[in-house]
């Protein structure tokens, strides 16, 4: 069965508001910072365990080389990769996975900026792989490059380019959540979560100026919240 459209992920619609905070539990001190729970903890979760299931059909033997983006997607690719491994656990199909840690930055408050920031950038060379005994040949990375948030793709083509100088085996993209913005970048993401409006949300590691990581739930950030913690 061709599962692409649903690699695709999960749209929601423009319209929706979300769902009320009196339905879910969140920490206290940001009751006035966020307007409504988007996509509850529950979902998401589920979501990525589906997500992991398409990885582990696609990348059939392969061992997998993961390079997390910092610092919003640290929690998604967490759950990914344990997800992978719960399911290589119980199947006949066990994908090694190593997990190596990218760190990008394109936004100032809430708006993307035309200016990329590559923040504690790592020799990424040992994606060429290894030369192997007896001259057998080069094993190449298959990597899979993980990502909280895509919109325009700007940073994602930035990484991409960045990585496939190192000639990896294959490399696949997966996306917890990408925006339908002008230019969207949706092509470049193999596995996405959710397809969302362009909203500015937090939560589940994604911040607002290194706030609200610790929600569970995604959220939509409130008036309040952006004047209060903006810089």
């Amino acid at each position: 069965m061709d599962n692409t459209g649903m690699k695709r992920g999960i749209v929601i619609k423009d319209d929706w508001p979300g769902y009320s905070l009196d339905l879910f539990t969140y920490p206290e001190h940001y009751h006035e910072d966020i307007e409504s729970v988007y996509i509850p903890h529950g979902v998401i979760m589920n979501r990525i365990e589906r997500l992991a299931r398409y990885i582990m059909d696609d990348f059939g033997d392969s061992n997998i080389m993961v390079l997390c983006v910092l610092k919003g997607g640290y929690k998604f690719c967490a759950d990914l990769v344990e997800f992978i491994k719960v399911l290589g656990r119980n199947s006949n199909k066990y994908l090694e996975t190593r997990v190596e840690f990218i760190r990008l930055k394109s936004y100032l408050n809430d708006q993307s900026t035309e200016e990329l920031h590559i923040i504690g950038s790592q020799d990424l060379s040992f994606l060429r792989g290894k030369i192997q005994p007896m001259l057998l040949p080069w094993r190449r990375s298959s990597v899979l490059i993980v990502e909280a948030i895509v919109d325009t793709g700007k940073t994602m083509k930035a990484l991409l380019k960045h990585v496939e100088t190192f000639e990896p085996k294959m490399v696949k993209v997966a996306g917890l959540l990408v925006k339908r913005v002008p230019n969207m970048a949706e092509s470049l993401t193999d596995y996405v979560g959710f397809e969302i409006p362009n909203r500015f949300v937090v939560g589940y590691a994604l911040d607002y100026n290194e706030y609200f990581r610790d929600l569970e739930h995604i959220c939509v950030i409130s008036k309040t919240g952006k004047m209060k913690y903006k810089v």
